[in-house]
């Protein structure tokens, strides 16, 4: 090994990296804008598109011949043009035959090419078969003629066309999407028929404006047969930018009572939409529909039916309420991003992609008619110098005859051309006839006439409008058709509010004294009698509908909100509430109030304080639940009491000590939270010891006797003895009678019961 090695780097090219990787970079942005992301304007295929399309009509696999195994197409575009991965050329195959991905399809497969429920799901290309449409005649028909730039394919050994001479702005019937680096192209399809209407409206009128372009080319023109929705003038912005969205909706129907889907937007799958239902049936959030199914065949690709719970479903908020939560509605962005003449990608606006495809397809024709009377005025130089020949039949033979090189006395007698004297030579014998001279006047004549066509049409730009407009109008006859996609104004799609999507049914919630907690249907239900686990028994029960908001107290004087259908059915034991809520250490439930609205209860402490509370003040969807009544120092929880009208009803409090008080309900404040006022005389060193506290208090109607409980002993208080305990709000009350010292429970009951 050599002691000492030099490196000579003086041929070798110095750059920055930084230098180097942005530029390797924009190369490779470049090529992914240029060659394989954005639609070029001119014929609005990608490079991959235009490659699969010509190499097909290279095949011979026009319209009218046989199927060819899609793998032979493929081997063809892979081998002589595009060298990239076979299933991304696949698959661009698959896109442009499949009718519900385009609306005007290029390639007509045979096969299992995919369906609406799973595009994808198309068979291997050695298993399908594929030609091309009539309609590819629109970007092929003309490829011979002239109209064309050739470049060498990747390896320089075959010539492929830079563009494909398209008689219709194909960019837009057909649409596109593609995603480059740093930008994107999403440009929906449109009906044949409205975007050459505006190509007319543009030759004839130059200066029309975008709106007067949107009197032809209505919207966008899906290959499905839903509706769009998006209102006119939204529609309108989008071609004056070139840029927003479009929504879609699916057509329904009513019949025999059920709702029958019968229209899909744009690339929404059938099998998708049925789940996303049932999802939601299963989560019971659609408790108006009783089944759906999937009817649709080979007859009516789209048929899904719901079938309601009764007739007296509304079919229209079902539907509103699915478009808003589910693929039945969907949005679709349009940013019309596309490859110019000047080969710059650039968002354009209808009347500049119009006016910009009609300057290319003026560019075409005109190159195909200077083409064809370059042919013409070819063919008229060969008959001149056949004429010559004809005329002077037996010298030329004789010429031919003798001659070692005749090309060159041939020239030089007769005036020839090299070009006449070969087509001399290349003559056949019986060609020599008499009536050939007569065949070859006929040609000159007609030939003559149509060059002169032909020069007069390329020097009057009105002639060369007049032949575009009238080709243009030849082939919406021949490929257009009338639009699918309904462009119809409609409401915005609202889900429906949740308590619109609970079942309304009643249902009686039953609290353990351990807290544990379920939901009986009906009221009638005796919640005493239900079985309870080992060493609990019923604390408090409610009755309500399943819409409405459970409430639940604790000991501590918080709330807690839950959903009364999301309760486990009473058919079992329940299930904890500390499961679904987060109450302080320590804390146990109390009570349940289970009431639309802001009825009125008494919330009040068995230190004597209360205040009234309206239930919508006392929901929270807080797990940890929110403070509403402030207990003092050593004080517990009173069962709430419902309120039936505050101006007319009254308090009855009774103590440990057996006392009772009775005064009228408007004393006490309407609160949303805090401790109240006092309702009964206690003293706070009594009900920190427990010596003293209120026991039991409820709300007494007007003309209701009140029954108080103490153990076994009962005692009913009929509306004329009630004023025996009647006083103001704060005092201790009247004694009860001997034997009521420990109050267990007051209750209200109507007078004769």
């Amino acid at each position: 090994m050599p002691e000492s090695l030099e490196l000579n780097f003086d041929n070798v090219e110095r750059r920055p990296l930084h230098e180097f990787s942005e530029r390797a970079y924009l190369d490779y942005s470049m090529y992914v804008i240029l060659d394989r992301a954005l639609p070029h304007i001119g014929d609005g295929l990608k490079p991959v598109q235009r490659r699969i399309i010509y190499a097909m009509s290279e095949l011979g696999l026009s319209a009218g011949s046989k199927h060819k195994k899609s793998a032979r197409t493929v081997g063809d575009v892979l081998g002589k043009f595009h060298p990239h991965g076979d299933m991304a050329c696949y698959e661009a195959m698959v896109l442009m035959a499949q009718p519900f991905a385009y609306r005007y399809p290029f390639i007509d497969g045979q096969g299992n090419w995919g369906s609406t429920d799973n595009p994808k799901s198309f068979a291997a290309m050695r298993y399908t078969e594929a030609r091309l449409t009539r309609y590819a005649e629109v970007v092929l028909k003309e490829l011979g003629l002239g109209t064309v730039e050739w470049a060498p394919n990747f390896d320089g050994t075959l010539e492929e066309p830079r563009l494909l001479p398209a008689r219709l702005p194909n960019v837009l019937l057909n649409g596109t999407t593609g995603i480059a680096v740093g930008m994107a192209t999403d440009i929906p399809p449109h009906n044949l028929v409205e975007i050459t209407q505006a190509c007319i409206e543009l030759l004839d009128r130059p200066e029309a404006t975008i709106a007067d372009l949107c009197q032809h080319v209505l919207g966008p023109d899906f290959p499905t047969a839903a509706e769009i929705v998006t209102p006119r003038e939204q529609l309108r912005a989008i071609y004056e930018s070139g840029a927003g969205t479009v929504r879609m909706r699916a057509i329904y129907e009513l019949e025999d009572g059920n709702i029958v889907i019968t229209a899909l937007p744009y690339q929404s799958s059938g099998e998708r939409i049925l789940e996303q239902i049932a999802a939601q049936m299963n989560a019971k959030k659609l408790p108006m529909i009783e089944d759906l199914r999937d009817e649709s065949d080979h007859e009516t690709p789209v048929r899904l039916v719901l079938a309601p719970r009764s007739n007296r479903v509304d079919a229209d908020a079902v539907m509103a309420h699915l478009f808003a939560t589910t693929d039945l509605e969907r949005s679709y962005r349009v940013n019309i991003n596309v490859i110019g003449l000047d080969g710059r990608p650039h968002v354009k606006d209808l009347k500049t992609l119009l006016t910009e495809w009609l300057a290319f397809r003026t560019a075409t024709v005109r190159r195909r008619l200077q083409h064809r009377l370059n042919q013409v005025n070819e063919r008229l130089h060969i008959l001149e110098g056949l004429l010559i020949a004809y005329l002077n039949v037996d010298e030329v033979i004789a010429i031919i005859r003798n001659e070692e090189s005749p090309r060159p006395v041939l020239m030089s007698r007769f005036g020839l051309t090299e070009i006449q004297a070969e087509a001399i030579l290349d003559l056949k014998l019986r060609h020599l006839a008499r009536l050939e001279e007569e065949k070859i006047r006929t040609e000159q004549s007609e030939l003559a006439e149509e060059r002169k066509g032909l020069e007069q049409t390329l020097g009057s730009n009105r002639k060369l409008k007049a032949l575009i407009r009238a080709e243009i109008l030849d082939d919406a006859k021949r490929y257009g058709d009338p639009r699918r996609a309904p462009i119809v104004e409609r409401g915005e799609a609202r889900a429906l509010d949740e308590a619109a999507l609970i079942p309304n049914e009643p249902i009686t919630i039953v609290l353990s004294e351990k807290g544990w907690v379920r939901a009986a249907k009906g009221h009638e239900v005796d919640p005493v009698e239900l079985s309870y686990r080992a060493g609990d028994q019923f604390k408090a029960a409610a009755c309500g509908r399943s819409n409405q908001l459970a409430v639940f107290i604790d000991s501590t004087g918080r709330c807690y909100s839950v959903a009364g259908h999301s309760l486990p059915s009473a058919r079992g034991l329940g299930e904890p509430l500390s499961g679904r809520l987060t109450p302080p250490e320590g804390a146990t439930f109390e009570g349940v109030l289970f009431e639309q609205g802001d009825a009125p209860y008494l919330m009040a402490s068995d230190a004597g304080y209360g205040f009234i509370a309206r239930l919508e003040d006392l929901h929270t969807k807080n797990k940890a639940g929110k403070a509403v009544l402030t207990l003092p120092r050593g004080a517990r929880i009173l069962s709430p009491a419902a309120v039936h009208d505050i101006s007319g009803d009254r308090v009855a409090a009774a103590t440990k000590a057996g006392r009772l008080l009775v005064f009228p309900l408007k004393e006490l404040p309407e609160l949303a939270k805090g401790k109240g006022l006092k309702m009964v005389h206690i003293a706070s060193a009594k009900v920190v010891s427990r010596e003293d506290y209120v026991t039991a208090v409820t709300v007494l109607p007007a003309g209701v006797s009140l029954v108080v409980r103490a153990g076994q002993r009962h005692l009913t208080l009929a509306p004329a003895d009630l004023p025996a305990y009647a006083g103001e709000r704060g005092r201790s009350g009247n004694r009860l009678p001997r034997g009521f010292q420990n109050v267990s429970a007051l209750l209200a009951q109507q007078t004769g019961e």
